[in-house]
């Protein structure tokens, strides 16, 4: 790595991490006014706030503003050095364009890495914590209203459950089928079932036992109250707000699978986010190119306006984005395109500019 290298890294990194610090606490500003009648009615002090709340949401709107900075930090550092001629004296030393992008694209995979690491391990574990302040704080307390519910458990058991109540753990009219094909061979009934959460088992009330062994052929059996473990847990039950956000990749990945497994209707939303995790860090790549083509030649208006034009591409890339994940949700894009189809789109864009923007 030569020293220009080394001095165009330290500028956009520099440039990088002063955005997203300035950009995130001017946010985090303007948040804690419009929650602070909550934070005053539940008696909670600035440094309680601070310490709870949002030490885990900085990082947090940090990744989520990331297209934005970086887009930001690579306009604003190419414009000045451009502005300054810097890069007039690059290209004319013999320099070629492609040479010129490569400090950016080193300075971009650091970002990328880090990342990768921060999305898929640290900053789910911070987002529980948002989810758990704002829970009690900002929002009203959560209850389970579903009714008539219907879940797969394993590859031939079926549970259903005509209510339950969250806040005793407890369901009610439950059954659970046995099913070969289309085939019905056991149905056991219970009034209710109840989660001991100390022996972390499932109590179910007495119960009536259907076996079916032909057409003609039926034996019931009744059986007293006793405690039984099921693949059903009261997780299974609770809010999934923000669920795939609090989740690292491992533990994404296990209830994607546990989702296949009960055939449930939310997958893609959970196969989306999983895969766009691993689409991150191209995409930064991608904004950094389109960056440094935008503004790498000297402006007459000066850097304001191509600042402004980072921002406008940004927000573009953020609402491919949105568009691709709600597209994913209603199926009607495959998460894993849905994931990558932003990245791809803007690379033909980077690509088209690249080839004709003046440099």
């Amino acid at each position: 790595m030569k020293l220009l290298d080394k001095y165009i890294i330290s500028k956009f990194l520099t440039a990088f991490f002063f955005t997203v610090v300035l950009l995130v606490s001017v946010i985090c500003v303007i948040d804690y006014t419009e929650k602070n009648d909550d934070f005053i009615h539940h008696n909670l002090s600035f440094s309680y706030v601070f310490t709870h709340y949002y030490i885990y949401l900085f990082p947090y709107f940090a990744n989520l503003l990331s297209p934005i900075t970086i887009f930001l930090a690579v306009v604003f550092v190419t414009a000045r050095l451009a502005a300054r001629t810097e890069i007039v004296a690059m290209l004319s030393s013999g320099m070629s364009f492609r040479r010129l992008l490569l400090p950016y694209l080193l300075g971009a995979s650091v970002i990328g890495v880090l990342t990768f690491g921060l999305v898929g391990w640290i900053i789910p574990k911070g987002t529980k914590h948002i989810v758990e302040f704002e829970s009690v704080v900002v929002q009203e307390p959560w209850h389970f209203e579903g009714r008539n519910v219907h879940m797969k458990i394993g590859p031939r058991s079926y549970i259903y459950l005509e209510s339950y109540n969250s806040n005793q753990n407890t369901g009610y009219h439950f059954a659970l089928e046995t099913i070969d094909g289309t085939l019905l061979h056991r149905r056991l009934t219970a009034d209710a079932l109840t989660w001991d959460s100390t022996k972390h088992t499932w109590h179910l009330s007495p119960q009536l036992v259907r076996t079916f062994r032909g057409k003609q052929d039926e034996v019931l059996q009744t059986i007293p109250a006793r405690d039984t473990t099921l693949n059903l847990y009261p997780k299974d039950f609770g809010s999934t707000y923000r669920l795939a956000e609090t989740l690292t990749s491992p533990e994404l990945g296990e209830l994607i699978s546990n989702k296949i497994l009960r055939g449930a209707d939310d997958t893609a939303q959970y196969l989306s986010v999983k895969y766009e995790r691993y689409a991150y860090p191209f995409d930064i790549l991608i904004l950094t190119m389109i960056g440094v083509v935008l503004s790498a030649r000297k402006s007459r208006g000066g850097v304001g306006g191509q600042i402004a034009l980072g921002f406008v591409l940004a927000f573009v890339f953020i609402i491919f984005v949105m568009l691709s994940r709600n597209l994913a949700q209603v199926g009607s894009m495959p998460p894993l395109l849905a994931a990558w189809f932003p990245g791809m789109v803007f690379s033909v864009i980077g690509m088209v500019l690249y080839r004709v923007v003046p440099k």
